[in-house]
């Protein structure tokens, strides 16, 4: 806040949580904010959304922010939860798609799009984050209306935002794009740039996750 940023934030204690931050001097203060799911009763915290007007005038941008489930493993009972998860999140965001063309989704999918976000293929292939009924579910969400913003661009090979604390999995590049910036049609053609920062994964005690970026000209 001291920055200048107005901080929306929907958690629960040690596990899950999201958060939403709006810079004061460039946005009227958010409208419609949403705090989770609709018609999906879920202690868990892994949504939030709000409406965003540029202070310069122009159209508003919807943002939903979402940590989606992680899975465990194909088969278990989180993985149900999960793909059950996903298919409320695209009925939500068809909707909100009929109200708010100009929309972003972003945060941890835990799904990796695309054999060219996983840095082993054979490895992975068919387990947590890379099975193909979660593919499938991430690939309803773009055909809703979605592009994945970081391949509107050309984009160096094995770039990835997510390496696991073990094996040396960041020093290695043993990593998995899974955290993800997706725009709406109507937004695709504003989008100037996107990219990944894996540098603060370098620093002492850092989160395993890299921050992911979309630059759009609103």
């Amino acid at each position: 806040e001291a920055a200048g940023y107005r901080i929306y934030s929907h958690g629960q204690k040690t596990y899950n949580g999201v958060a939403l931050l709006s810079k004061q001097s460039a946005f009227l203060t958010p409208t419609d904010c949403d705090y989770a799911l609709p018609d999906f009763p879920d202690p868990q915290k892994r949504l939030i959304a709000a409406t965003l007007t540029p202070r310069a005038g122009g159209e508003p941008i919807r943002f939903v922010g979402g940590y989606i489930p992680n899975g465990q493993m194909p088969g278990a009972a989180k993985y149900l939860y999960k793909l059950d998860w996903l298919s409320t999140l695209q009925r939500y965001l068809k909707e909100s798609l009929q109200r708010w063309p100009r929309l972003v989704m972003g945060g941890d999918f835990n799904i990796a799009p695309t054999d060219a976000d996983c840095w082993n293929l054979a490895l992975w292939e068919g387990k947590i984050l890379v099975s193909q009924p979660e593919r499938a579910a991430f690939n309803r969400l773009l055909a809703t209306g979605f592009s994945d913003s970081f391949r509107l661009f050309e984009q160096a090979p094995g770039t990835y935002s997510w390496w696991d604390y073990r094996q040396q999995g960041f020093a290695r590049n043993h990593g998995l794009r899974i955290d993800l910036l997706l725009v709406s049609q109507a937004l695709k053609s504003c989008v100037k740039a996107a990219a990944v920062d894996p540098s603060p994964r370098g620093n002492d005690q850092p989160s395993d996750h890299a921050p992911v970026t979309v630059t759009i000209d609103v």
